[in-house]
């Protein structure tokens, strides 16, 4: 491996490189043993690679062994957090779903007390096949997450969290690099195949495009008789350089962040700038709440409450209606699963088909959603 180390008025940063295997105890403490190391370095932030908690022999034994956040596991990572007094960045933690027999890829970030700062749970799930060479369904054992998690302010800078995988999808860097990022991460564990074609070519066209700071931790080696990983972590600044790497086998590799280098950068060819937004754009669909944001709606003058919401967006909600919203006036149940359907496909950007009956009553609904997310962004009630 080969590294940079800090100058005055720059951040240390380190990624850490292991060969996981199903056993949690012994890979907690090679990666305690590393991030001890990085932080005697001068790290201020120490990015572990996706599986650091383990890699299991099949799916099944992978979802049967996830945990909560509250679960030992996490609780071990706090605790030396804030013992060592470092920053750290856990991506790809098996995040346990009461509600569903699969888990969550969940990127965790730690600061120096320990505390959960941030999660972002992984939204683009690895299901390929390659045929003599490569083949995993992550979607088999994982739950995608739906949400673009915003940058984390860091010591080290403003963190933007992906997993592995969403690497290939550089929408996502982007909307980070739009709400602010300067360092975008990639914990990982691309397979042998893939990343001897296309790890560090990733890693620098999303550095350069979104200029920013990539920092991507990695497994590396033999896991187990089916999974091998690449290895090669790595720091990459703004410009494209590859600043610090690891080769395939265990260790760290440190780093500067500059992040007045980044701004040089920024200010010498501002490409944020010369998007044309005019001609295409970056967004986010409005984010579906858990629940019921207020104990009850106004819908021109009658009250909608909380138990009758069954979906809500930061920017429509639907309910059902026990009684006529307006007297004399009420949706059919075809017509409530039409509401259903097009609040859900218009939000995920999906195609559906409905009969010209179908379109006509649903028009109304439609209209209303589009102008409130066009014009003064208020939230419409369907």
């Amino acid at each position: 491996m080969f590294m940079a180390m800090a100058s005055s008025g720059k951040k240390l940063v380190a990624v850490l490189q292991l060969t996981a295997n199903q056993c949690k105890a012994a890979n907690f403490k090679i990666c305690e043993s590393l991030i001890t190391d990085a932080k005697k370095r001068g790290a201020e932030m120490v990015f572990l690679p996706e599986g650091f908690d383990y890699i299991a022999e099949s799916s099944q034994e992978s979802a049967a062994m996830s945990e909560p956040l509250e679960g030992t596991t996490m609780t071990s990572y706090r605790d030396l957090a804030k013992r060592l007094g470092v920053w750290l960045s856990l991506g790809g933690f098996h995040l346990k779903n009461n509600c569903d027999s699969r888990m969550h890829n969940c990127h965790v970030v730690l600061n120096s007390a320990g505390d959960v700062v941030a999660t972002y749970a992984k939204t683009h799930l690895f299901d390929v096949n390659i045929p003599g060479k490569v083949s995993l369904s992550e979607s088999r054992y994982c739950i995608p997450g739906t949400k673009v998690a915003p940058p984390v302010e860091a010591p080290v800078g403003k963190v933007g969290l992906m997993c592995c995988y969403d690497l290939r999808f550089p929408e996502l860097s982007g909307l980070l690099a739009q709400k602010g990022a300067e360092i975008l991460t990639y914990p990982s564990a691309f397979t042998k195949v893939t990343g001897e074609a296309h790890w560090e070519i990733l890693l620098r066209a999303r550095a350069i495009e979104n200029q920013c700071y990539v920092v991507a931790a990695a497994q590396a080696g033999q896991h187990n008789a089916r999974r091998q990983s690449y290895g090669h972590s790595m720091i990459v600044d703004p410009w494209g350089a590859i600043l610090a790497q690891c080769d395939e086998t265990p260790g760290i590799a440190l780093a500067e962040i500059d992040l007045e280098r980044l701004r040089d950068i920024r200010r010498n060819m501002p490409t944020q700038s010369h998007r044309r937004d005019d001609l295409y754009h970056l967004r986010t669909a409005p984010e579906v709440l858990d629940e019921s944001t207020i104990e009850k709606h106004d819908f021109g003058g009658h009250l909608i409450s909380k138990k009758e919401v069954f979906f809500e967006t930061t920017l429509s909600l639907a309910f059902v209606n026990l009684k006529p919203v307006v007297p004399g006036r009420e949706f059919s149940r075809q017509g409530l699963t039409m509401v259903i359907c097009i609040v859900q496909s218009y939000l995920r950007n999906v195609t559906i088909a409905f009969s010209a009956t179908e379109q006509r009553s649903c028009t109304r609904l439609l209209a209303m959603h589009c102008a409130a997310r066009s014009a003064d962004r208020r939230p419409v009630v369907f």
